[in-house]
């Protein structure tokens, strides 16, 4: 069997990941949330507004990142594992996305950050503001899929193309949640560092399993 090392795109994105997540950290230690540019940045894309049909294109864009959305493609690219009999591939892919959901979920209450009020919030949202679950559920599902994807196929570019597209869907989405105002910007940016970091760590314990089964079992 060939043994898979992580692809150099996931490998780049968890290393971004890193750096956001210490200098969040940093930034926490030392000030406050919502930080300066949380606020100049929600600001000053509400007074930029936009092209008139961008608020619907970031509601549609942003539904991508909800749990409907994730849910359905959760369950059809298993299903689709499954009939190719990649059957660690596809508990996998739902093991990482539903404990990551529950993480996100669990740390949301735990911090109980409120969402923002400096501008009105163009789609309806419950629940509290950090991290954005859009964000760092998007990048656990999309991520996931495309790097334990990278593990059962063979060629390189597809690979790549794969986590590419991944890695902008995921950007999209959380701008998406800044852009509609119902996110911080501090918060989409954790979002994506834990989801980047939960999808690297479901690759390597993948990639872990696979080894020691001698392929998919």
């Amino acid at each position: 069997m060939t043994r898979r090392h992580v692809p150099p795109v996931l490998t780049g994105a968890s290393v971004a990941a890193v750096a956001l997540g210490v200098i969040l950290l940093v930034g926490l230690a030392v000030g406050h949330w919502p930080f300066a540019f949380d606020r100049s940045i929600i600001l000053g894309l509400r007074a930029w507004g936009g092209p008139a049909w961008l608020p619907k294109v970031a509601a549609d864009v942003t539904a991508l990142g909800g749990g409907i959305v994730l849910t359905i493609v959760v369950v059809i690219v298993a299903g689709l594992l499954l009939v190719q009999r990649l059957w660690l591939t596809a508990a996998a892919i739902v093991a990482a996305s539903v404990s990551g959901n529950l993480v996100v979920e669990l740390v949301k209450l735990q911090i109980g950050r409120p969402r923002p009020d400096i501008v009105a919030h163009l789609v309806t949202v419950k629940h509290m503001s950090f991290p954005s679950g859009h964000s760092a559920n998007s990048a656990i599902v999309y991520l996931t899929l495309a790097g334990l994807a990278s593990q059962v196929t063979a060629d390189r570019a597809t690979r790549a193309y794969l986590l590419v597209v991944a890695i902008l869907l995921v950007g999209a989405i959380g701008c998406s949640r800044v852009y509609l105002g119902v996110h911080w910007p501090s918060d989409v940016l954790a979002g994506w560092s834990f989801g980047t970091l939960w999808a690297l760590g479901w690759w390597l314990a993948t990639a872990r399993a696979r080894e020691s089964l001698g392929g998919e079992r």
